[in-house]
């Protein structure tokens, strides 16, 4: 949350953090272009929700002949009221991936939300959920797409990796969804990773299924990103769109859950790096980037989230929709290692997104 300082430099007094209640106005994020954005044109609307950032007798910087409260006003109705600009449009935001991006997608939501009357905001969840602040006519979007090329499994609520067929060279029927976004955030990493080659496969899975390759990880990965870097290269606008990647989240994720389970305490050890996060795979991002046209600014939230073991869900979580019960959180083969809790990591994430603007 964004704080403003309100008392002078020279006070003794333990100095007021107040919250900056319409911060929309005040991130750097959201910028606005003159042709986007005309403030001439508009009108008035009272809110009753929002506050003021700071008071009449609060700031003493404040001339005689303008404060108002301490000149004996007694009415704060003309504090409420804000300009809405007609015809404004906001940035439209887009995060792009799998259950994880899906995390990181809800923490910003959460993170804007609250500075918006209940009436004035709108959420509609599904494969393409889309969080609507209607005042202002902006969007935080989230498109499921984990592998962001196609798979025969990505809508399974559990998902058999032996049965798992990628589509590596097919992109466009998920892709049409992503057009016409002022930034787009991707990230696909963990449904790569199995203990088996991933069954890859050209053309249409309506021809039948048969007749894929069994790839390394790499190699299928490489395919994959190579797809989504032609299809960003051929249809981003980069003077309409910017483009980012999230780096690789870390993972305890074995099969025993044993990493993560009753952990309390963040790492200690510096560039603590864990076996679930790949350099390999890191490295074919960065190479596939390199080669792009189209500059794609990467989230670098690997090595910071390697500290934080104890922040997964573990085994605060659920299964097949219950949560778990008493006696499934005692048995550590049921901890999540893989997701984070929200509150969380994620936020973090956002921090550093929003800091690259």
């Amino acid at each position: 949350m964004s704080h403003v300082v309100v008392c002078p430099k020279d006070d003794k007094k333990t100095q007021e953090m107040v919250p900056i209640h319409n911060a929309a106005w005040f991130n750097d994020g959201f910028v606005y272009e003159p042709e986007d954005c005309d403030f001439r044109n508009g009108k008035w609307v009272f809110n009753s929700s929002i506050k003021p950032l700071y008071s009449g007798t609060s700031c003493p910087y404040i001339s005689r002949p303008y404060s108002c409260v301490k000149n004996g006003r007694v009415d704060s109705d003309y504090q409420y009221w804000e300009w809405q600009p007609e015809d404004c449009i906001l940035p439209k935001l887009l995060f792009v991936g799998d259950s994880l991006q899906k995390s990181q997608w809800e923490s910003f939501v959460c993170m804007v939300e609250w500075i918006i009357p209940e009436k004035q905001k709108s959420m509609r969840r599904g494969t393409h959920s889309v969080f609507k602040a209607k005042e202002y006519n902006a969007t935080i979007e989230f498109y499921w797409a984990p592998m962001l090329v196609e798979s025969n499994t990505e809508f399974f609520t559990i998902r058999d990796p032996k049965k798992q067929i990628v589509k590596v060279d097919s992109i466009m029927e998920r892709a049409r969804n992503w057009t016409g976004v002022d930034i787009l955030v991707f990230n696909t990493y963990i449904w790569w990773m199995s203990d088996i080659k991933v069954k890859a496969l050209w053309g249409s899975f309506g021809n039948g299924e048969e007749g894929y390759e069994e790839l390394e990880n790499q190699i299928a990965y490489n395919l994959g990103l190579r797809t989504w870097a032609n299809w960003v290269d051929s249809t981003v606008d980069p003077n309409k769109t910017r483009v980012f990647f999230t780096t690789i989240s870390a993972d305890w994720g074995k099969k025993d859950g044993v990493k993560c389970f009753n952990e309390t305490k963040p790492i200690g050890k510096r560039k603590h790096w864990g076996s679930g996060s790949s350099k390999e795979m890191m490295r074919v991002v960065e190479k596939v980037v390199k080669r792009m046209k189209v500059a794609v600014t990467f989230i670098n939230i690997t090595q910071i989230s390697e500290y934080r073991i104890d922040a997964h869900s573990s085994v605060y979580t659920e299964s097949g929709g219950k949560l778990l019960s008493e006696e499934e959180k005692a048995n550590p083969r049921n901890a999540d290692c893989i997701h984070w809790c929200l509150p969380g990591i994620p936020d973090t994430w956002n921090q550093i997104f929003l800091a690259m603007f």
